[in-house]
């Protein structure tokens, strides 16, 4: 797929928004290793001492490569994957996933570099496109393959999982969803936002009592949220409902 099209939109610029994103992955820690060797140990056990430090030197050094290898796929995926980001910006949404036969779409990215940084980020993609697209088991398929440390990337793909859930009528395993992206690392802003999903989902599953418990860590949790008020008022209807 040499001397690929790209889209109208500068290298650049897709290159900001691919690390601006890319920044909310998780990334591999440096490798640490510590060995201890005397050296009264090493003159007894010459042998043990040579095998030992090949097989150490042969771990350490495929690590390096492996890594060095995945640095430089990671770095050619993110290239390829301009144009697909260029097409889901533009709403065109087959292009973005399936490619157009010059350029690799997210599925093609997933597939030809899968380990990298910019695969993971391609799943991500490629989930959000199966959902609007009304694909919603492929959807979850993908934002489950998913990943990230950053508490509002990995919480709204939780979201995601339950909306697609919702979609296929299995409501108590959407509210599940929401209810793991509210206790992700969870916040003021988005927790409260989660865990009303988790409730309304709750009750459509007719599970009156998990919906209350949502509703009630709102009250709890996040008195100055702008959730609170409704959160109160639906918790004493669920309340009065039970009651009856």
């Amino acid at each position: 797929m040499a001397n690929r099209v790209r889209g109208s939109r500068s290298k650049k610029d897709v290159q900001q928004k691919l690390s601006t994103t890319e920044e909310l992955l998780e990334t591999p820690e440096a490798l640490q290793d510590r060995i201890v060797d005397t050296e009264e140990y090493i003159k007894q056990h010459a042998n043990v001492f040579i095998i030992g430090a090949a097989v150490i030197l042969l771990a350490v050094g495929g690590y390096f490569g492996y890594q060095y290898y995945q640095s430089g796929q990671n770095q050619t995926a993110q290239e390829e994957m301009f144009q697909a980001i260029y097409y889901f910006e533009s709403d065109s949404l087959n292009l973005a996933l399936n490619g157009d036969g010059n350029n690799y779409g997210f599925l093609e990215i997933m597939d030809e570099f899968g380990g990298t940084d910019a695969a993971n980020l391609a799943s991500y993609y490629a989930g959000i496109i199966e959902l609007r697209q009304g694909n919603y088991e492929s959807a979850i398929d993908y934002l489950e393959g998913f990943s990230a440390s950053d508490l509002l990337v990995q919480g709204q793909a939780y979201v995601l999982i339950g909306d697609a859930y919702m979609e296929l009528g299995d409501h108590q395993a959407a509210a599940s969803q929401y209810e793991q992206a509210a206790n992700y690392n969870p916040n003021q802003f988005f927790s409260p936002q989660y865990l009303m999903k988790a409730a309304v989902a709750y009750e459509t599953a007719g599970n009156y009592a998990q919906a209350t418990e949502s509703y009630q860590q709102i009250i709890d949790e996040y008195p100055e949220a702008y959730e609170y008020q409704e959160a109160q008022k639906q918790h004493a209807r669920l309340e009065a409902l039970s009651a009856n």
